[in-house]
């Protein structure tokens, strides 16, 4: 595998209103568990579409994984152009601050944000140019944005072999339970 695929919910979905929630951390750590494997079998790209939530804390984790792989590359490619502009400034200078660690952005569509076409024509991109995905959701904790990525990756699966990973509940609570064993030794 190649180019993988990271995405999942966007933090609203899960109650996360700013950079400052304790959860984050552990949905990094999760993802980055899943990247690990991958790059040491030959992994080369994370790609993403960019969202605020799981999209740019997957960029985060790629960005600390570049100095131990240095032949990782990252790229968020977003859906139509501009799409920080409404977002909240700290959310926005967050955004763009990832952008300058990023190997390479696109936005699928060159206009603004016009219907959403343009969100099925960014997924069918970032499907077709990746080998696999990581999805974080959970559908036992209720159904989220994720559940047609999911759908449609599931289908890639039977018809052409497309990795599929997923990062749940289970595995973040598994990230926070080992992290507060280690503070309390």
């Amino acid at each position: 595998m190649k180019t993988i695929l990271v995405t999942g919910y966007r933090a609203h979905e899960l109650g996360i209103f700013n950079q400052k929630h304790k959860g984050i951390p552990y949905i990094r750590q999760a993802i980055t568990n899943k990247l690990i494997p991958l790059l040491e079998e030959g992994l080369e790209w994370v790609i993403t579409p960019g969202g605020y939530g799981v999209d740019l804390w997957a960029c985060e984790a790629a960005i600390d994984l570049k100095p131990q792989y240095p032949q990782l590359k990252l790229s968020i490619l977003t859906a139509f152009q501009n799409q920080e502009e409404n977002w909240k400034e700290e959310k926005q200078a967050y955004y763009r601050d990832l952008l300058k660690q990023v190997d390479y952005y696109a936005a699928v569509s060159k206009a603004p944000y016009e219907g959403p076409w343009q969100f099925k024509a960014r997924d069918e991109l970032l499907l077709r140019k990746s080998d696999g995905i990581i999805l974080v959701y959970d559908e036992d904790a209720g159904e989220g944005s994720p559940r047609f990525m999911k759908e449609r990756a599931l289908r890639k699966m039977q018809e052409e072999g497309y990795r599929y990973l997923a990062v749940t509940s289970e595995d973040i609570q598994s990230v926070a339970d080992e992290e507060s064993y280690l503070e309390m030794e």
